[in-house]
């Protein structure tokens, strides 16, 4: 069912003009909305990739800044992304929560039997479309925003291989490792990116809150790290912003439970934020129902909390933190 559904009861700030992408719709590799740079080197496939919820176009803004500019790998190739243009044609910043997505979450969709399967939806026929792309691909960050206020953060799967690129990254320096949603396989969940023993890697960076101009600041910041990391860009291009003058250390955490709101009536205790650290064991922190919902240790870190989530979906994650 489209989220247009459940539009949030509140009204939402939109300050963020939505980019021109008509230029890059065409695509220029077989598949629409993506257009891959050259350069002329050996070296990595990498894909850049936005939209692939139509109402987070932060990444997009920050996609488009770059193509127009005429960014180019210093090896290997660069794939940029437009992922879920139809949702994003729907974009109207009085409803800015009801373009997600056209059918269904583009974004729980990539497992081999649901891809390969008979069932057919915009956001399906889209993914089987992108899989060409991603099929070749090394390095994948896809680039995501919030709707609810939160701490931006880095979302990796269980690999070794995905932590090890995230901490690399660290911008944003809070690295999240999650195992997946059970309503359906994430893009950095794809085969090739969950497989430990297949070199593909992917990264999800939540940058911040929807529609903010500060969200677009911490996405170019993020996929500049990511490109100097790779190596497919220098500390000095021009088009990026500059690395940081004092680096943040990176703090890991491994999510240990999904809080699913199994009724309509689940509230939290206050208005939490992603990113906050309930100290105590045992604390309070939300109610589904008459079910209490409390913190399984101390220093209990609340991920990205959905201050009004529907029935059957995810209120918030349980993270604990790890050395990394």
């Amino acid at each position: 069912m489209s989220e247009a559904a459940y539009p949030p009861p509140i009204q939402f700030s939109v300050r963020l003009t939505p980019p021109d992408l008509d230029p890059w719709v065409p695509g220029n590799c077989g598949v629409s909305g993506f257009l891959t740079r050259e350069s002329g080197r050996a070296g990595p496939h990498v894909a850049l990739v936005s939209l692939i919820h139509g109402n987070e176009y932060a990444g997009a803004i920050v996609l488009d800044t770059l193509l127009r500019k005429d960014f180019r790998p210093l090896r290997g190739q660069l794939t940029f992304g437009f992922a879920n243009l139809a949702a994003f044609a729907r974009f109207d910043p009085k409803q800015p929560a009801a373009s997600r997505y056209v059918d269904e979450d583009l974004n729980r969709v990539w497992d081999e039997a649901v891809l390969e399967g008979p069932r057919r939806s915009c956001e399906l026929d889209r993914a089987r479309e992108m899989r060409r792309i991603f099929d070749t691909v090394d390095f994948l960050l896809d680039l995501h925003s919030m709707l609810w206020p939160s701490e931006p953060l880095i979302l990796c799967n269980t690999t070794e291989k995905a932590r090890t690129l995230a901490l690399a990254i660290a911008e944003p320096s809070l690295v999240v490792v999650d195992p997946g949603h059970a309503t359906g396989r994430r893009l950095i969940d794809y085969a090739r990116f969950r497989n430990s023993d297949a070199a593909a890697v992917a990264n999800l960076v939540e940058a911040g809150q929807h529609w903010q101009q500060q969200t677009v600041t911490i996405t170019f910041a993020a996929v500049a790290k990511f490109l100097r990391t790779i190596g497919l860009a220098a500390i000095d291009d021009p088009i990026l912003p500059p690395p940081p003058a004092q680096p943040k250390q990176p703090r890991l955490a491994e999510v240990t439970a999904h809080v699913v709101a199994l009724t309509d009536a689940f509230r939290f205790v206050e208005p939490f934020e992603g990113g906050r650290i309930v100290p105590h064991e045992g604390t309070l922190i939300a109610w589904d129902g008459e079910t209490e919902i409390r913190t399984p240790y101390d220093n209990c870190l609340l991920v990205m909390p959905s201050l009004l989530p529907r029935r059957g979906h995810t209120a918030v994650r349980l993270a604990r933190f790890v050395s990394p």
